[in-house]
């Protein structure tokens, strides 16, 4: 079973998620399925690497955290859009340099930050280990540098290693 389908869950989850969005027919079914189990070959291919999650008690409060800065980040950014006076919105780069050194901590961190409104994940420099964001509305480079960290890194330290 692992050799046809090497990412079952993977498979499963791009197979529902393709009737979800195209509707339950026999075709969509077999076209789904293809997908699936494609995409479950080239991920193979990717050759990712096993997460090791230290401490799964952690994940309901990273995931909450996320949630909870996503609501706020939507307000924020909308309420910036929606004001009339559009020149005095200071937005611009800041490089954030990093301990996170995991795989698949750092994709995490980068997920959180690019679905944020308002911030955008630029580029990741390895041999720095520093991250280039773009901010929306930055107002404070420290302030930023210190939530990324505190905030999200830390915490993904503390699941992950």
């Amino acid at each position: 079973m692992s050799r046809m389908l090497p990412y079952p869950l993977l498979a499963a989850s791009l197979l529902a998620m393709w009737v979800l969005l195209n509707g339950l027919s026999a075709g969509h079914v077999v076209l789904g399925t293809a997908i699936a189990v494609a995409a479950s070959h080239v991920m193979l291919a990717l050759e990712p690497a096993k997460p090791r999650i230290r401490r799964w008690y952690l994940l309901p409060k990273l995931v909450a955290i996320v949630l909870a800065d996503i609501w706020r980040s939507n307000i924020a950014v909308a309420r910036l859009i929606l004001r009339r006076d559009q020149s005095k919105r200071p937005s611009g780069f800041i490089v954030v340099p990093l301990e996170l050194r995991n795989r698949t901590g750092l994709v995490i961190l980068a997920v959180i930050l690019t679905s944020t409104p308002g911030t955008a994940w630029v580029e990741y420099d390895s041999t720095r280990s520093t991250v280039l964001l773009h901010i929306f509305d930055l107002v404070d480079e420290t302030y930023w540098i210190d939530l990324i960290k505190n905030r999200y890194e830390h915490l993904l330290l503390e699941i992950l290693e």
